[in-house]
């Protein structure tokens, strides 16, 4: 019954998907499905910690899906989901004086922390993306723990299987929402081909749907 439900929701999503582009236009799928929320803080601390705000709005879709007053059992607060123990060591790292939980809650506070974090997660594994994603879910010490032992990683610099399922699931879920927000904001004009939208919709209902 679980699987049809979410096969169910598929095929309405996709049917929207399809309608939106058949009359061509994006309008429906940024508004409905991936807005470009928070666009001054957002735009403000990618370029301050030189990200790609698209990259941000995937990582907030995925962890609160914009919601500012989202919580998790791991004790995650706000937009961009930062543990009360990260967002105590990050506040010291930047400079703050004072930190409290309440803080987090905070959407220019939280975009600029988790933009900070990303920056220093990217710094750290060289720029890899994948890594830096994994790193945001699953903590900067498992992911180094995954690329020291030959059973995850062939070349010590990228991780061949994640065994954390989560945490897998976490990475294919941002690529695919960063994908689907270049094709809507970017002005790339392969973003445009009927392969390229053919691909981000299966690539979002696998993630979204059936894993």
């Amino acid at each position: 019954m679980k699987f049809l439900r979410k096969t169910f929701c598929a095929i309405v999503f996709l049917v929207v998907i399809i309608a939106a582009i058949g009359i061509g236009s994006r309008y429906i799928i940024k508004e409905k499905f991936f807005p470009y929320k928070y666009q001054q803080y957002v735009d403000m601390y990618s370029s301050q910690y030189n990200l790609d705000p698209l990259l941000v709005l995937a990582v907030i879709k995925t962890e609160s899906k914009f919601d500012d007053d989202a919580h998790s059992h791991k004790n995650a607060v706000g937009l961009m989901q930062i543990t009360v123990d990260t967002g105590q060591w990050a506040a010291k790292e930047m400079g703050y004086n004072t930190f409290s939980k309440e803080d987090l809650y905070n959407e220019e506070y939280n975009i600029k922390m988790g933009c900070w974090y990303l920056r220093r997660l990217n710094d750290t594994f060289d720029k890899d993306m994948d890594l830096t994603i994994a790193a945001y879910n699953a903590g900067p010490t498992n992911v180094q723990s995954w690329l020291d032992n030959r059973k995850y990683s062939s070349d010590g610099k990228s991780v061949d299987y994640i065994p954390f399922g989560e945490t897998k699931k976490y990475v294919d879920k941002v690529n695919t929402y960063y994908h689907i927000y270049q094709y809507l904001y970017d002005k790339k004009d392969d973003y445009f081909e009927a392969d390229k939208v053919v691909d981000l919709m299966k690539s979002f209902l696998n993630v979204h749907f059936l894993s």
